[in-house]
C-alpha cells in the first residue's frame, strides 16, 4: 500500500493509504484528528475546512496523493499553536461571544474565518460585511449572526 507524508498541525506524518483515499478520511480514521467533520463529503457544507499551506479547503474533496511531503495541513486542533498560544483568538472569541448551539460546524466555521480574516489583511484592510458574505459554512442550528460577530471580533483579536 502507497505512503503518503505531509505536515499535520506542525508535525510529520505519513498515512498508508491508497492514493484515492480522500484527506479527510485520513485525518479522522488513520491519524485519529476528528476536529475537521464529515457533512456531504463535498465541499458544500464545508464541515471539514482546515488549511492547507495557510488557506482554507475542505479535506474531503482532496485525495490524500495530490498532497507533497512539504504541505503543512492545519485542523483545528493545531490552530492554536499558529499564535503559540492555548486557543486562537478566533477561537477565545468563540467562546465570549457563545458562538456554538451543537458546536457540529464550529470548527470549520473558525477555520474558515481564520482564513477570511488573514485573506483581508493581505489584501491591506480589515474583514469587512463582503468577506463574511463569502464564508458559506452551513450551520443547522442557524447562529449566523454570532457567527458573523464572533469573526468580527476575533478579528479584532488576531495578531
Amino acid at each position: 500500500m502507497p505512503q503518503h507524508t505531509f505536515i499535520l498541525n506542525g508535525k510529520a506524518v505519513t498515512a498508508e493509504v491508497e492514493d484515492d483515499v480522500r484527506l479527510l478520511w485520513v485525518l479522522r480514521d488513520v491519524l485519529g484528528v476528528t476536529g475537521p467533520k464529515y457533512g456531504c463529503g463535498l465541499g458544500v457544507c464545508q464541515a471539514c475546512t482546515s488549511h492547507l499551506n495557510g488557506k482554507a479547503f475542505n479535506p474531503c474533496t482532496v485525495p490524500v496523493k495530490d498532497l507533497e511531503a512539504t504541505d503543512e495541513v492545519t485542523t483545528i486542533e493545531g490552530l492554536p499553536a499558529t499564535v503559540g498560544q492555548d486557543l486562537h483568538p478566533m477561537q477565545e472569541a468563540w467562546l465570549d461571544i457563545d458562538v456554538a448551539q451543537c458546536g457540529y460546524c464550529q470548527p470549520g466555521q473558525i477555520m474558515a474565518a481564520v482564513d477570511a480574516v488573514r485573506r483581508a489583511r493581505e489584501a491591506g484592510r480589515e474583514v469587512d460585511e463582503a468577506d463574511l458574505d463569502q464564508i458559506r459554512n452551513i450551520c443547522r442550528c442557524g447562529t449566523y449572526n454570532r457567527i458573523r460577530e464572533a469573526i468580527k471580533e476575533g478579528a479584532r483579536r488576531m495578531p
